[in-house]
């Protein structure tokens, strides 16, 4: 090839710069570089050879702008990719149309179990959760506002034993059906939280440790949904099933003058969970069941509550549809929520990366959650309602064997 022949043919070589660069165009440089040094090798007079070095000089300039133009169409797709990946976590769950519209106040209650006890005609006014407590020497919110501020508490003597009591019973219902128990961890990374959808709307209620970028988490679940990440699992070991302990830390943004006295509503408490992880065509059945399960543990300690569907507007971003339990709170004359269980879809499976593997294909799973015992709130309720007139309170049968045969809490004094 002739110096003018590889000249035409790399004046002929037109390169788009803001375009990927193909493979062809790669080959067609490399092809006229060595051209060019071949005819460099050939040349036989100071003219020629200082001609073809020009050349050479060109196109190893040429050579170096094509680098540089790699280099900024990789700069330019990561910062499309970062922004497609920002747009999609504040992008929610799609709902289920079966959910009642609306916002908090909106939801259907689709069951009420038990009957509230007529205090007045057995001839006492009840006192509230913390005044029992206070008698039976079982909660001191005094001592934790001390020690941690508003909101803390601590759970002592029989306060203590009772979480202990309704931990083991929550754990051996759910080991009966099949479930695995595990101890989660309460620090997680921030793709744990953005995976499970906790740090868009729910965001002002995290806490952060920012010295090590790292987040305490407000329930278990998260923890157990961020397990499998990045996994492929097998379909046929499918539902996978777990029931997971932890602490969990809330910092209740926005609640200022709510829930101040006692331990409605907390900074730091117990909770065992359930999360599980199925065919997405299996999920609303699974959905059916864990409530199933919820509604066993709450039947076992014998006080009224309710079901209720959870209207659109108050289902957070990662539920498609979710049901509560609400035990009846009888100071408060109302109906308080002590359970939750949610049909996420594929939502978190698909933020997570979790897939299921059926023959030579894969796609994404469904995951539920559901509440089995959150122990600040289940105390609560059976303080109030197992009540009786001298300050002492009745303990569930089913609790029983885990407090030694003991029939009642009575006050210390």
């Amino acid at each position: 090839m002739s110096l003018s022949d590889v000249a035409a043919s790399r004046s002929s070589s037109s390169i788009n710069w803001w375009r990927p660069i193909s493979p062809s165009v790669r080959r067609s440089s490399a092809s006229t570089s060595c051209a060019l040094q071949g005819a460099l090798k050939k040349a036989t007079d100071d003219a020629a050879r200082a001609q073809a070095q020009a050349q050479v000089d060109v196109l190893m300039g040429e050579a170096q702008g094509l680098a540089e133009s790699v280099k900024e169409a990789e700069r330019a797709a990561s910062a499309a990719s970062d922004i497609i990946d920002a747009l999609w976590l504040q992008v929610s769950n799609l709902v289920n149309l079966e959910s009642p519209v609306g916002g908090e106040a909106d939801f259907a209650v689709l069951e009420e179990i038990g009957t509230p006890r007529d205090f007045a005609a057995e001839g006492f006014e009840p006192k509230d959760h913390l005044e029992l407590g206070e008698l039976l020497g079982a909660i001191d919110v005094e001592r934790g506002a001390k020690v941690s501020g508003s909101r803390f508490f601590y759970l002592k003597g029989p306060g203590a034993l009772l979480e202990f009591a309704l931990l083991n019973l929550a754990m051996q219902q759910a080991v009966s059906h099949g479930l695995i128990p595990m101890i989660t961890p309460s620090l997680v990374l921030p793709s744990a939280m953005e995976g499970t959808g906790f740090l868009g709307q729910a965001a002002e209620n995290v806490y952060r440790v920012e010295a090590d970028d790292m987040y305490l988490v407000g329930t278990s679940e998260v923890a157990l949904a961020s397990y499998h990440a990045d996994e492929i699992i097998d379909a046929a070991q499918l539902p996978l099933r777990y029931a997971g302990w932890s602490s969990c830390y809330r910092r209740e943004a926005g609640s200022y003058g709510k829930d101040t006295r006692g331990i409605i509503r907390v900074h730091q408490f117990d909770k065992v969970e359930m999360f599980s992880f199925c065919r997405p065509e299996e999920a609303e059945a699974e959905h059916a069941r864990l409530l199933a399960w919820e509604r066993e543990f709450v039947d076992a300690l014998e006080i009224p509550y309710r079901v209720i569907d959870v209207a659109t507007g108050d289902l957070g971003s990662s539920a498609a549809r979710k049901f509560d339990m609400e035990a009846w709170i009888p100071t408060q004359g109302t109906y308080r929520e002590i359970t939750s269980t949610s049909n996420t879809t594929e939502f978190q499976s698909r933020r997570l990366r979790i897939r299921m593997r059926e023959g030579d294909r894969t796609r994404p799973l469904a995951t539920l959650n559901g509440t089995l015992c959150a122990m600040p709130r289940v105390i609560v309720a059976l303080l109030e309602n197992h009540q009786q007139a001298d300050g002492s309170v009745r303990i569930p049968q089913a609790l029983r064997p885990f407090l030694g045969g003991q029939s009642e809490f009575t006050p210390v004094q």
